[in-house]
Formats: C-alpha cells, sequence, structure tokens
C-alpha cells in the first residue's frame, strides 16, 4: 500500500500497487492533464465541501472559532492567490523577454535591410547621374561636331572659347588681356593670349592658348600629344609663363575625358583641357599666380629692405676705405710739409748761423775799424809815419 497526499487538500489517502501504477500510467498519458484537471476540480469540490463543513461546525462551536477558521482561509486563499499571482507574473516576464528579443531582432533586419537598399538607391542614382551627366556631354559634343565642317572646326571651337571669357569677362577679369595672338613674325603662333596684371600694373600670369578639334569625317586623327611641342614653342616665343591646349581630340580618352591633365612631365607648366574646363583653368592659374605675386612682392620688400642695409653698409665700408685712403694720402702728405718745414727750418737756421756768424765777423771788423788809428798803422812803418806827420803839419785846425 502507498500513502499520497493530496496536492490541494492536503488530505492523505491510501493506495494500492494497481491504483499507485495507475497513476504513475496516467502520469506517463497524454491525458494526464486533462485526468489531472479534473482530479483537481474534483479534489477542489471536495475542498469546498470541507470548508463549508468546517465553517458550519465553526459556526456552531463558537464566534471566536469560526473567526480564527475563517482568517485560516483566508490566509490560504490568499496564498493561492499570490501562487497564482506569482505564476501569471512569471508568465509575463517571460513572454515579455522573448517578445522584446523578437522585436529587436525583427528591428535589426529591417534597419538592415532598410540601410542596404538606402545605399544600393544612394549607389544607383550616383552612378545614374554620371552615366547622364556622360550622355549628355556625348551629346553636346555630338551636337557641336554635326554642326562642324572640317574647314570650321577649329576656328568655331576658339569663337566658342573667346565668347565664354568675354561673357565673364567684366566680372571676373576686368583687367585682363585676351586676345588672338596675330603674331606670326617668329615663323608660328598660338590661338590666344591672356595676360593678368595687379593693381600696381605688375603682370601676375601669363597664358598661352591652343584650341584644337577635328570632325568625325576627318581621315587622319590627330593626338593631343601632337601639338604640345608647337605649343611649347609658341609659348616661349610669346614670353608666357603657361601653356594650355583646348582640345576635342581623341573624344574616346578617360584621361583628357577627366578633367584637367598635367603634361607638365614632357613641357614645363602646360595643361591640357577640355572646352568646359576652359574658365575653370583661367580662374586656377590665374589665383595660383595672384597668390604668388603676394608673397613675391612680400619677398621683394623684404630683399629691398635687405638690400637697402647692404647698400648703406657698401656705402659705409666705401666711405671708411675711402676716408682711410685719404687719410692715409694726406698723412703722407703731411709727413712731407713736416719734413720740408724741418728741412726748411734747419735751412733757415744754418741761414741764420749764417748770418749770426757773418754778424760776428762783421762787429769784430767794426771793432777792429775802430780801434785802428794813425799810430797803430805807422808805427811800423817809418814812411808812413813821416807822411801823416806831413799831412798834420799842413792842417793847423788838427790838434794832433
Amino acid at each position: 500500500m502507498h500513502e499520497i497526499i493530496c496536492p490541494q487538500c492536503g488530505k492523505a489517502f491510501k493506495i494500492d500497487e494497481a491504483g499507485y501504477a495507475d497513476i504513475l500510467k496516467q502520469v506517463r498519458d497524454a491525458d494526464f492533464e486533462k485526468q489531472l484537471h479534473e482530479r483537481l476540480e474534483l479534489a477542489e469540490q471536495e475542498k469546498r465541501n470541507a470548508v463549508e463543513l468546517a465553517t458550519t461546525k465553526i459556526a456552531s462551536e463558537s464566534q471566536k472559532a469560526a473567526a480564527t477558521k475563517d482568517a485560516e482561509i483566508q490566509g490560504l486563499k490568499a496564498q493561492l492567490d499570490a501562487i497564482e499571482i506569482a505564476e501569471k507574473l512569471a508568465i509575463t516576464e517571460a513572454l515579455s523577454v522573448v517578445e522584446k528579443e523578437r522585436d529587436q531582432l525583427k528591428s535589426s533586419l529591417e534597419q538592415a535591410k532598410l540601410e542596404k537598399q538606402l545605399a544600393e538607391n544612394s549607389l544607383k542614382d550616383k552612378y545614374e547621374t554620371q552615366i547622364k551627366d556622360r550622355d549628355d556631354m556625348i551629346e553636346r559634343l555630338k551636337d557641336m561636331k554635326a554642326r562642324l565642317s572640317t574647314k570650321m572646326v577649329g576656328e568655331t571651337l576658339e569663337q566658342h572659347c573667346e565668347t565664354e571669357f568675354n561673357r565673364i569677362r567684366a566680372t571676373a577679369f576686368p583687367s585682363a588681356y585676351f586676345e588672338k595672338d596675330n603674331d606670326a613674325r617668329t615663323g608660328s603662333k598660338g590661338d590666344y593670349i591672356f595676360r593678368d596684371s595687379d593693381e600696381a600694373g605688375t603682370e601676375s600670369v601669363s597664358i598661352m592658348f591652343e584650341m584644337k578639334n577635328e570632325s568625325d569625317e576627318t581621315a587622319t586623327k590627330k593626338k593631343n600629344e601632337d601639338f604640345l611641342k608647337e605649343l611649347d614653342k609658341d609659348r616661349t616665343e610669346k614670353g608666357c609663363e603657361y601653356a594650355v591646349l583646348v582640345s576635342l581630340l581623341e573624344p574616346d580618352s578617360e584621361l583628357y575625358n577627366s578633367g584637367i591633365v598635367d603634361v607638365s612631365h614632357r613641357y614645363s607648366k602646360m595643361y591640357v583641357v577640355r572646352p568646359q574646363f576652359f574658365i575653370p583653368i583661367i580662374t586656377l592659374l590665374r589665383n595660383a599666380a595672384q597668390n604668388s605675386l603676394k608673397y613675391k612682392t612680400e619677398l621683394a620688400l623684404v630683399k629691398a629692405q635687405n638690400i637697402d642695409i647692404t647698400n648703406f653698409e657698401n656705402d659705409l665700408d666705401a666711405f671708411k676705405t675711402g676716408f682711410a685712403r685719404n687719410y692715409e694720402l694726406a698723412s703722407k702728405k703731411f709727413k712731407t710739409a713736416i719734413t720740408e718745414i724741418d728741412k726748411t727750418i734747419d735751412h733757415l737756421q744754418k741761414t741764420k748761423d749764417a748770418l749770426l756768424g757773418s754778424e760776428n765777423n762783421l762787429r769784430l771788423a767794426n771793432n777792429k775799424a775802430d780801434d785802428l788809428t794813425v799810430k797803430k798803422l805807422t808805427k811800423r812803418n817809418p814812411t808812413m809815419a813821416a807822411k801823416f806827420d806831413e799831412l798834420k803839419d799842413d792842417d793847423p785846425s788838427d790838434p794832433d
């Protein structure tokens, strides 16, 4: 025998082996839930009956016992309600987590799909725009070619460029020179020459232009490279800084169709452009040249200041050198003059000494003359003494 406690009412009852095996079989059976529900309802019915019976019994015993039983019943009900609420809450939370994960996955998939669609649309629009622009360019070129004759192709392209320039000349290039190159004295000439200057009249940029085109019917197709050497020669002879070939040759070339092509690896400061880049290349070169001219002007000012200082220092050095030379010459002259003066003084001293010597001799001579008497003259000369005596005798006024 097996003792089993009812999970609903807590009542214990015994069951034999067969009954127990039957219960186990029912547990494993697919109809277990249905049978369990029926049993639970039966147990619940029994529970209600027991509760009613207990209530009746308690009511008959005492009001206090009834209150106690009622409280117990209410406690049991509260526990049952709490268990039911907890179960519902657990189920709700589990469903919420699953639904949230499902919604997030769905949202991520939709966002990825949307981003993919937007990227595809953007890429598609980009390439459609490029294709449309390329088709429009091809159509314009075809239309231009269709209206040109083989003889007038080059001239018409020149007129197109001239018209485009004149259309914005007054606003974009008010002080610029843009005219046809009519000077063929050197044997060749370009098509147009562009020159621009700053406010001071200093030339900032100069460009030699050559325009080349040919119709589809032209038998011999030329290449852009065929004209670069002659263009470089024209640029050099006319004193231009830059050279630009505006060309519709090689219409299928991806290189020349990509925009402004720098060919300075072949010839210095040379570019090849399509007609739609005619104005942009002038603008780019002019703006670059103006910026360069500004720096050159500032550098020239600095150099001029340095040159002024250098010239001042050079002038000062020249003055010092000249002054030193003149001082040296003057010093030599002065020394010579001093020497000559010294010589003159020495000569004058000698002359003075000579004159002093002469004076002394004259003084001695004078003294000797003063000391000279007839007596001395006739002392040893009897004849002269007799003569003087005779003269003395003849002169009565002479005391001697």
